[in-house]
């Protein structure tokens, strides 16, 4: 079904590979569509409670392919075309989300694994904003996320200066949510996964819409849309499973509605 990504569900984990690794899972415009069609995939799938994204090879993604790229590029237009839908359905995305990144994640594949939900990078991994060594600005929701993350003033270092960060110091400032051993990397990947899967993943799509809002509007306008949220929240099997297991004096089984 896909040429430039691998794709598959295993024990409700959907699992999608960026699958060019003689190119560093370099971007092609197929491969963002195809990423695009993943997400939306799993987000629809029931039997999908967590989406895991990784990289074949040595390599996360190293951004894009610039075999092809000239004067002649319009390169708004291809952010407009490619990337943009791929970046607009990850944001899209109300399951939880995970960049286990494998290798160097540079350029726009930094820029994918910083609008996953948590980020578990391999001790070897590393990242880098590429840009700037090509006269061009971070884009792919980029800087709109990386501030969030780390603040403005670090994230405007990481793309002024262009320097190269390890995962250690990727994990001291805050950009990734935990690094794991290179040895061990995919079992620990799988059981954050596994462990994100096993929650209410329903409360965890209206935190995710939560945060995302709470950016853009007053607080008198969040506190309507915390109300909002929570009465959703309060009426899911989840919720009435996780009440009825504090009473019970036992470990709750959530499914996810």
């Amino acid at each position: 079904m896909y040429e430039t990504i691998q794709y598959e569900i295993q024990n409700q984990l959907a699992w999608i590979t960026l699958n060019r690794p003689d190119r560093l899972n370099s971007f092609t415009a197929q491969m963002n569509k195809e990423i695009a069609h993943a997400l939306k995939s799993s987000e629809a799938n029931d039997n999908v409670r967590c989406i895991v994204m990784t990289g074949a090879g040595r390599a996360f993604c190293s951004g894009q392919d610039l075999e092809g790229v000239g004067e002649e590029m319009d390169h708004g237009e291809v952010l407009r075309s490619n990337y943009g839908p791929m970046m607009k359905q990850l944001a899209a995305t109300e399951k939880p989300v995970i960049a286990a990144i494998n290798g160097v994640a540079a350029g726009a594949g930094l820029s994918l694994a910083l609008a996953c939900d948590f980020r578990i990078a391999s001790e070897k991994a590393s990242m880098l904003q590429a840009f700037i060594h090509v006269g061009l600005i971070p884009d792919s929701g980029n800087l709109y996320t990386l501030p969030k993350l780390i603040g403005h003033a670090k994230a405007l270092e990481l793309a002024v200066l262009g320097e190269k960060i390890s995962a250690d110091e990727a994990k001291n400032i805050g950009l990734v949510t935990k690094v794991v051993p290179v040895e061990t990397f995919l079992e620990e990947v799988h059981a954050f996964a596994t462990r994100l899967a096993a929650m209410p993943t329903k409360a965890i799509g209206l935190i995710k819409r939560s945060l995302q809002n709470s950016w853009n509007i007053s607080y008198d306008e969040y506190l309507e849309l915390e109300a909002q949220n929570q009465r959703i929240a309060g009426k899911t099997i989840d919720h009435q499973e996780g009440v009825m297991a504090f009473v019970e004096k036992r470990r709750p089984t959530f499914v996810g509605k």
